[in-house]
């Protein structure tokens, strides 16, 4: 390949990849800039500049309790993940090669199962547990964290196995070898060496909770709980969605974007000093 070749492929690369950028974050960029707009939609006219968004935002009583219903169910369906799913990893990676293969493909059915079909599989459950065996539950928050919690903890299995078997099994071993126990052994060795693969899955697995529409308005039957997928949806069905929602998608795309580059901040600094060391 001469040089006037490779330059036209290294600008086609360059191209391809700001192409696919722009189609990324554009849209969410136009959120932003729309949310200090006094433009009724996005995509119009700008307006006037003006920060009313984000003070009608917090007089928008059911908006507020749909973010809180929803971070109430992420928070707490990332968290047992985190757990089910890294305690499921180590499980599986000790298990015996034939039995391994069979339950690592099916601790992955929700993930390559359609999402609508999961659902139905809840709401025909819950169904069955109320009127067929008369068990005292009811569609509400706690069915939401549970089914949450179902479709996530898959994904948490996704993101430590990989690091599972990256680790030094000589680790654990010597670790043992020394006295401590089994338990003792995965606290103290094991979970530290999974740390930043655990707060990967939690992150994952609170985005997705996050992000989750068909699982959520299915299995919110008649117990009018809002999340914020559920009530931009009830709004698009009514009046139109409130505009409020512009200055509610910038402060989580903000605090996302600040999480990420913490995280990316600390661990190359982690990475940097254990080259030190070395």
């Amino acid at each position: 390949m001469n040089k006037t070749s490779s330059r036209v492929w290294l600008v086609a690369r360059w191209a391809i990849l700001i192409v696919v950028l722009i189609a990324i974050y554009l849209p969410l960029l136009m959120i932003v800039v729309y949310s200090f707009s006094s433009a009724k939609s996005v995509g119009g006219e700008f307006g006037t500049f003006t920060v009313a968004l984000y003070g009608k935002l917090f007089d928008n009583k059911k908006l507020l309790d749909a973010t809180l219903n929803t971070l109430i169910i992420g928070l707490i369906s990332a968290f047992v993940a985190t757990i089910l799913g890294t305690t499921a990893s180590v499980g599986i990676h000790y298990m015996r090669r034939n039995f391994r293969a069979a339950v690592e493909a099916s601790s992955q059915i929700t993930v390559v199962n359609a999402e609508i079909v999961t659902a139905m599989g809840f709401f025909l459950l819950m169904i069955f547990m109320r009127d067929f065996i008369s068990l005292p539950v009811n569609f509400g928050m706690t069915w939401l964290i549970i089914a949450h919690i179902v479709i996530t903890t898959p994904y948490v299995i996704l993101t430590v196995s990989p690091r599972l078997k990256q680790l030094n099994p000589n680790l654990l071993e010597a670790s043992m070898d020394l006295g401590a126990g089994p338990m003792r052994s995965l606290i103290t060795v094991m979970l530290p060496q999974l740390a930043g693969a655990m707060v990967s899955g939690f992150a994952l697995a609170f985005t997705l909770s996050l992000d989750d529409f068909v699982i959520t308005n299915i299995n919110t039957f008649g117990s009018n709980i809002d999340t914020i997928s559920t009530f931009v949806y009830s709004g698009i069905r009514k009046k139109g969605i409130p505009i409020e929602i512009r200055a509610l998608s910038t402060i989580i795309f903000v605090i996302v974007l600040t999480a990420l580059i913490i995280y990316n901040v600390v661990k190359n600094k982690k990475a940097k000093e254990q080259k030190k060391s070395f």
